[in-house]
């Protein structure tokens, strides 16, 4: 199985995966990247060592005709374990290609404000929940609270929230959400058995209904069965 062909399933939008950096030093107990990584993509030259950050200087060579690409599936662009000239290089070839939808989802948004975005750049924040107590012990990236602030506090008309793996969140979720204005969010539970702090099915779909009456686009995922 490819790269390729695994990760373009993730959003429905999405046309192809570019891989200019790859890996990532968040540690999520959930992050099938790394699993795959680590399992099934562990003899290849770009994971021979793990899933450390990497450079992948020959993907800076592609080319692209449209769509909407989704970049750096495999990693974190904008985790603060990559440098700046990295995230650099990787912007000035999306603004070689205006026809294109360049899709960034990062953990770290905080990062977005120090860069400088072509117009066809969708920058997207993964916010799992708005409860940080939550998180504790699921990962090392930055709190959902920093998150949901960074994006809030980000003035760009094309944002996109993945709210997957969705865990357990207070009754006012929807306000923060509504506070980081995406015009795309993508709601879905864990897909790999990875026992976290889940919601109830009832309450997530009260979150999206609101959402939606709100008046915005929320695709579902994976759900849970009712009751």
């Amino acid at each position: 199985m490819s790269e390729h062909k695994h990760s373009t399933r993730m959003f429905s939008i999405v046309t192809e995966t570019w891989n200019p950096v790859t890996g990532c030093l968040h540690h999520c107990k959930y992050c099938w990247a790394r699993r795959f990584a680590e399992t099934r993509l562990k003899n290849t030259k770009r994971y021979s060592q793990g899933f450390v950050p990497r450079l992948n200087r020959e993907e800076l060579k592609k080319k692209f005709k449209g769509g909407v690409v989704f970049v750096s599936d495999m990693g974190d662009l904008f985790g603060e374990f990559i440098p700046d000239e990295w995230i650099e290089m990787v912007i000035r070839h999306v603004k070689k290609f205006p026809n294109t939808f360049f899709l960034f989802l990062t953990k770290n948004p905080s990062r977005y404000h120090n860069f400088d975005f072509p117009e066809n750049a969708i920058l997207g924040a993964t916010v799992e929940t708005d409860r940080d107590e939550v998180y504790d012990g699921i990962s090392k990236a930055p709190a959902p609270s920093e998150r949901i602030k960074a994006m809030t506090e980000l003035d760009w008309n094309r944002k996109f929230l993945s709210v997957e793996p969705i865990l357990d969140f207070s009754p006012m979720f929807w306000r923060e959400i509504e506070k980081m204005n995406p015009f795309l969010v993508y709601v879905g539970y864990d897909n790999y058995n990875n026992k976290l702090p889940e919601p109830p099915i009832e309450k997530t779909r009260s979150l999206i209904k609101r959402m939606r009456d709100d008046g915005f686009t929320v695709i579902e995922k994976s759900m849970r069965r009712e009751g």
